[in-house]
């Protein structure tokens, strides 16, 4: 008798337990609150558990949901598997397009200064005769911007930097013999004897390695800070797969369906979901961080011999030794020139003036001083826009292959092993996969094709290893045509 009567007691505690665990299930009061509050019909939802049967991904028992909840969750469930991903990459993409933007900004303004720099000086030193002149110099700054905004496929810097210093040299040439008569045949000539006289020193030949160089690696370094966002854009858009979004529609409502609306998917099991659905963006990882390791070579070039600060400020000045270093050898230039070329004619015009003032230039050029040079302002340094854009760089190493990572963390989780498995409330016991469209073989939790690469993907792992080749080529000096 007392047998029974013990039994009977335990009986009572275990239906009792059963009771109270199937409790919320039978009562749908909180579901119905959590899923009004999503914005969909509180009316979709029984007010009692009902047969599961019908129900395509969540647990088939006593459940809250019906099928048509189950629809409306699975699209909830995509966006919300968006919604962090998406947050993430755009402010990844915020980062350095406002990034880019400094840089750029930061170049455009410091060309500009150092086109009115020698403006203002060569007016003060040179007067006239760079006034009848100017052009030469306003086409010499328009080419290197037009070479910043369209690269080598636009301008030729080598050959534009010949050029100019061979239309310096005729014109040059005219003005310290102007008592003389020179054709256009004569003048070719002169030119041909350019590289053997040296008549502006060693200026052109080192202003043409600081130039290129300089030009180059900004050119493709703005480049590729513009390109991080474009990238990450197209890459954070990628559609997620029906197979994805199932298994995002289980880890995130079907604890709906059991009355649990509170509780959160365990760490493991949100990483392996993730890992399977974000598989196609970590694939990018590799070819992402090779990208920004040549982004971080490149600028610490630009810190150092490829210093475009250093060598666009004090440009006029470099400009102005070269024409110094003419006029002061102008006798001897003229001799090996009159003897390589022939005796040139007499300008008969020339004779006829009183002085060589009348002619509209002066006889002499007039030194400039230092002193007198204007201070180029450009608002910023390079160098603080470095460092600042090096430690973002460095930051944005490894993005797509933490991303399952930093998704998984805080709220979006339970801690511990109180959390969902995916079928019930329990600890979570399947292994962590790896990342990557390889490792997703053998993934529990989201089907993925691994022969079926997302072929968006695949093209900006393109776009980034074409980039990191430009990267490298200007660490070295190197252009290699841009196509806009």
């Amino acid at each position: 008798m007392k047998m029974f009567v013990v039994l009977t007691v335990c009986m009572s505690v275990v239906v009792l337990a059963l009771a109270q665990a199937d409790q919320k299930v039978k009562n749908c009061n909180e579901v119905r609150t959590a899923y009004s509050s999503k914005g969909f019909n509180v009316n979709d939802v029984p007010n009692k558990g009902v047969h599961g049967n019908h129900l395509k991904v969540c647990p088939q028992g006593f459940s809250c949901c019906t099928l048509e909840m189950e629809e409306k969750l699975s699209q909830q469930s995509r966006t919300d598997l968006k919604a962090p991903v998406h947050q993430l990459s755009s402010n990844l993409q915020g980062t350095f397009t406002q990034r880019h933007r400094h840089f750029d900004q930061f170049f455009r303004e410091l060309l500009a200064n150092a086109e009115k720099s020698l403006n203002d000086m060569f007016v003060r030193t040179y007067g006239l005769m760079y006034v009848k002149n100017a052009e030469l110099f306003e086409h010499f700054f328009s080419e290197l911007r037009r070479y910043y905004t369209h690269g080598s496929s636009a301008v030729n810097l080598d050959d534009m930097l010949a050029d100019f210093w061979t239309e310096l040299l005729e014109r040059m040439f005219r003005l310290v013999n102007v008592q003389y008569e020179f054709s256009d045949t004569y003048m070719e000539c002169v030119s041909r004897h350019m590289e053997q006289l040296k008549p502006f020193g060693d200026v052109p030949r080192k202003l043409r390695l600081q130039l290129t160089r300089s030009f180059i690696a900004v050119r493709t370094f703005t480049r590729g800070l513009a390109l991080m966002p474009e990238v990450v854009g197209k890459v954070s858009t990628v559609s997620a797969s029906p197979s994805c979004v199932r298994a995002a529609m289980k880890m995130l409502y079907c604890p709906y369906c059991t009355g649990q609306v509170a509780l959160k998917p365990c760490k493991n099991y949100c990483l392996n979901v993730m890992r399977g659905c974000l598989a196609n963006q970590a694939d990018l990882d590799t070819e992402w961080n090779n990208f920004l390791d040549s982004m971080l070579g490149l600028a610490e070039r630009l810190e150092g011999p490829f210093n475009f600060e250093s060598v666009m400020d004090p440009i006029d000045v470099k400009i102005s030794d070269a024409i110094m270093n003419m006029q002061e050898n102008s006798i001897q230039v003229s001799q090996k020139v009159f003897q390589g070329c022939g005796q040139p004619k007499p300008n008969m015009a020339f004779r006829t003036r009183r002085s060589p003032k009348d002619s509209g230039f002066p006889g002499r050029f007039r030194p400039y001083s230092p002193d007198a040079r204007p201070t180029t302002a450009a608002g910023t340094s390079l160098d603080r826009l470095l460092t600042d854009v090096k430690k973002k760089l460095k930051h944005a190493k490894k993005f797509w292959s933490t991303l399952p990572d930093t998704v998984c963390v805080g709220e979006r989780i339970a801690a511990g092993d109180e959390c969902w498995n995916g079928t019930a409330k329990s600890r979570y016991e399947s292994v962590v996969i790896g990342n990557g469209l390889a490792n997703q073989v053998s993934n529990p939790d989201v089907e993925v094709d691994i022969t079926k690469p997302d072929m968006v993907i695949r093209r900006q792992i393109a776009v980034l290893k074409e980039m990191t080749s430009r990267l490298k080529a200007a660490y070295t000096g190197t252009d290699i045509s841009f196509v806009n």
